[in-house]
């Protein structure tokens, strides 16, 4: 077995909390707790946690890119209860979801934290009662060894500024609703409101 199938199945079997050779619940148990400690909400790491998941999406250990884990908030976020005029069904506190996915986000807060850089691509690494993590992987776009990169030099072209705040990325395609080609989805190309617009 090569070493990036067993290291994915080891990963496998921790976020499922399978019970063998080893207690992988315990192991994925004392990772979270870990990071639920760190201060910080971004946390740039020597190297990436899920190596093969990492490298599948393009991540390359090099000058000039680097990951980061960030921890994000699970559920639909607070919404200020209406003090007046609402009967309590229009109340809309509960089930009201953002139009962007927590891994979007997650994606955006690792760009502020490191405006120099643009942002890959990123991958769920865990989640406790209260957080969901993913780990962003970061591109130096300024970085020599990066433009002479034939894989990923692409991402110094001035067209892919500000990739994750413009939903650009994997994650931000995927909550416009870029991914599917079918009959039922061509009110959102190019975008919502553009399409609105023409309309």
């Amino acid at each position: 077995m090569s070493y990036s199938k067993a290291v994915k199945e080891t990963f496998q079997k921790e976020f499922s909390g399978e019970k063998g050779l080893y207690d992988y619940n315990k192991l994925n148990k004392e990772r979270l707790i870990g990071f639920r400690k760190e201060k910080e909400s971004v946390v740039r790491l020597e190297k990436p946690t899920n190596l093969p998941r990492a490298r599948t999406l393009g991540y390359k250990a090099k000058k000039g890119i680097f990951v980061v884990r960030v921890r994000a908030r699970k559920g639909s976020g607070t919404k200020t209860r209406p003090n007046r005029a609402r009967r309590p069904k229009r109340m809309g506190i509960a089930k009201l979801t953002r139009r962007k996915s927590i891994q979007a986000i997650a994606e955006t807060r690792a760009s502020k934290k490191h405006p120099n850089c643009e942002v890959l691509n990123s991958y769920w690494i865990g989640e406790d009662g209260k957080h969901k993590y993913f780990e962003v992987i970061l591109v130096d776009v300024n970085a020599p060894e990066i433009k002479s990169d034939k894989d990923l030099k692409w991402l110094t072209e001035k067209q892919h500024k500000g990739r994750s705040e413009r939903g650009l990325t994997s994650a931000g395609k995927k909550s416009r609703g870029m991914k599917y080609k079918k009959k039922s989805t061509h009110k959102v190309r190019p975008s919502r409101r553009s399409n609105q617009r023409q309309n």
